[in-house]
C-alpha cells in the first residue's frame, strides 16, 4: 500500500504541473466543439449533406431520422445525438459497419490507421458488411458536414415550428409551410 501511495504522489506533481502549463499556455477560451464555423462552410456542409453524400435519404431532410426513401436503412435522429464533434467526424469517415451507415472516407478500412486499426479483412472476419456511399468525401467536406450538423441540427430539438424550419434553411421554403 505504501508503494501505491508513493507512486501516486510521484505522479501527482507532474500531472498538476502539466495541467497548469496547459491552462496558462492557452490564450483564448477553450470551446467544447471548437470555434464557430464559417457560415460559408455551414452552407456547403448542408449542400453536401443533401446532395453529394445524400445523407437526407436515410437521416431525413431535417436530420430527424425520417428517411426520404423507404428502401433505405433506418438511421438515427441526428438532432438528438450525444456524439461530440470527434464522434460525428469518425462516424462520417468510417461509417458504422453492419448498420447501413457507409464510410465516406475512400481509404476507410483500407488504411488501418484511419478507423481504429480495423481493416476490411477484420470486418469480414466478424461478418460485418459496409454500405457503399453515394460518393466518397474529401476531408474538408467531412468537416463541413460536421460544421452544418453542429450549427443547424445537433442539440436544436425537433423540427416542430415554421420559425425553426426557416432558420434551418436560411429562408422560407415550401416544406416550412407545412409547420405552424
Amino acid at each position: 500500500m505504501k508503494a501505491f501511495i508513493t507512486w501516486g504522489g510521484a505522479l501527482a506533481a507532474p500531472c498538476i504541473v502539466a495541467g497548469m502549463v496547459l491552462a496558462i499556455g492557452t490564450s483564448r477560451p477553450v470551446r467544447a466543439q471548437g470555434p464557430a464555423a464559417d457560415p460559408a462552410d455551414i452552407a456547403e456542409g448542408m449542400s453536401i449533406y443533401r446532395t453529394k453524400a445524400d445523407c437526407q435519404t436515410c437521416h431525413g431532410w431535417a436530420a430527424d431520422g425520417r428517411k426520404m426513401d423507404t428502401q433505405m436503412p433506418d438511421a438515427p435522429r441526428l438532432r438528438t445525438t450525444r456524439l461530440g464533434r470527434a464522434g460525428v467526424l469518425y462516424a462520417i469517415r468510417c461509417g458504422r459497419p453492419g448498420t447501413g451507415m457507409p464510410a465516406f472516407d475512400r481509404q476507410a478500412y483500407k488504411d488501418a490507421t484511419r478507423c481504429n486499426n480495423t481493416t476490411l479483412a477484420d470486418l469480414q472476419k466478424n461478418n460485418l458488411s459496409l454500405a457503399t456511399p453515394a460518393a466518397t468525401l474529401q476531408p474538408r467536406e467531412v468537416e463541413e458536414i460536421a460544421d452544418f450538423l453542429f450549427a443547424k441540427v445537433i442539440g436544436k430539438g425537433p423540427m416542430d415550428s415554421k420559425a425553426k424550419c426557416v432558420e434551418y434553411w436560411g429562408e422560407e421554403t415550401d416544406v416550412c409551410n407545412e409547420l405552424k
